[in-house]
């Protein structure tokens, strides 16, 4: 007999929970629970009524239950230290780095990122915000911050039913400043920025990319705040260039420059209709371009439509770039998997009727760990492709 406080899967369902995927979904499971067990720990069987594990709950999402572990364990205080501690212990030391990254390190929904003496967290699941102040209190307790700012804006909470606001643990107002990242120094406001205030997934990227722009045009297409261009910069390139539509993006991207002492020039510009301008076909060709865009497809019914923005963005690269060039593309939606990304990089590649090698692969870094058995804990992949 399954417990009232166990959810069963459909017998004629192939969930992916009972191949080791840590997400039920509700069309998934024989009967929804009632809400008061919303936010707390129930557990999960497959449709033989054998254990899979013990997760969070909330019928109020799509997800209804999210795995915190194969075994019966309590989401208490106790729980959540051996997990940041854990988490802690698998990540370099670092200034700037994600400390948890959500499912990967058995906290679904917290996201927590480390800059210097400060912590900035994302709680995106109703368990986790009923217990926000448990999580606090072990992040202080273990890491020792002179402050925590908790980024709840995320449009992905209202899936959850849970508000939206920001606020720090002591209180008071998060005071922008200059930050170390990568080598440069970044004029951060953690508190009102975008995300958590800056992108740690691509920072080893802009390195990379950097090794191929001595003595080049550079274009760093949706550049927010310039990170790409600003390595470049630094590596040697004669002429640099930042494109991004959002005009506080761009004024950052400036004023980072100025700090650095790097010579970039930054618009404000929409991306696509900046390469489709004819303006361009008269305009010397780039030898490196960077397109790092945002997620065209933020949810799965929007994939076809993202598919055929990214391969209208790549083909109009590829044009304008001279031969030998390189092109550094990159996707941040875990909807989009390799094979599409091929696939579109593919498709354009033959209609811009260019020889295309791939130099590199690009991923998103160890501090972002990827669960083999949850895509969508991989987001983050690019190539860095070298145009005949």
């Amino acid at each position: 007999m399954v417990p009232p406080s166990s959810l069963k899967l459909k017998p004629n369902i192939r969930a992916r929970a009972a191949h080791g995927h840590p997400w039920i979904f509700a069309n998934e499971v024989e009967a929804l629970l009632p809400a008061e067990h919303d936010g707390e720990l129930v557990e999960a069987r497959d449709r033989n009524g054998r254990f899979l594990g013990v997760g969070i709950y909330n019928s109020r999402s799509q997800i209804v239950w999210r795995r915190l572990s194969r075994e019966r364990v309590a989401l208490d205080a106790a729980y959540i230290r051996t997990a940041v501690e854990r988490a802690v212990a698998r990540r370099a030391e670092e200034p700037a780095r994600r400390l948890i990254w959500s499912e990967s390190d058995d906290l679904p929904g917290l996201v927590v990122d480390q800059f210097g003496d400060t912590l900035v967290v994302q709680i995106q699941t109703l368990a986790l915000e009923k217990r926000a102040g448990i999580v606090s209190d072990v992040l202080a307790e273990l890491l020792k911050p002179a402050e925590i700012i908790f980024r709840n804006d995320a449009p992905i909470r209202r899936l959850e039913g849970l508000p939206q606001e920001v606020h720090t643990r002591s209180g008071g107002e998060w005071e922008p400043r200059w930050m170390r990242i990568g080598g440069f120094e970044y004029w951060l406001d953690l508190q009102h920025g975008q995300k958590t205030g800056f992108y740690l997934d691509q920072r080893v990227q802009h390195g990379v990319v950097a090794k191929h722009a001595a003595g080049r045009r550079v274009l760093d297409a949706f550049c927010n705040q310039g990170a790409f261009a600003l390595h470049a910069a630094r590596a040697g390139a004669n002429e640099v260039l930042g494109l991004d539509s959002a005009e506080d993006a761009v004024a950052a991207a400036r004023r980072n420059a100025e700090r650095n002492g790097v010579k970039a020039e930054f618009q404000v510009a929409n991306v696509f209709d900046w390469f489709n301008d004819p303006a361009r076909a008269v305009e010397p060709m780039w030898d490196l371009i960077i397109l790092d865009p945002p997620p065209f497809a933020k949810s799965r019914s929007a994939l076809e439509g993202a598919l055929r923005g990214y391969k209208e963005i790549n083909l109009r690269a590829m044009q304008r770039l001279a031969a030998g060039g390189v092109l550094a593309t990159y996707t941040c939606s875990h909807h989009m998997q390799d094979a599409e990304l091929r696939g579109v990089l593919a498709e354009a590649a033959a209609d811009a009727k260019r020889k295309v090698r791939v130099l590199e692969w690009a991923h998103q870094p160890p501090d972002h760990p990827v669960l083999a058995t949850m895509s969508e804990s991989e987001y983050l992949r690019g190539y860095l492709l070298q145009l005949d």
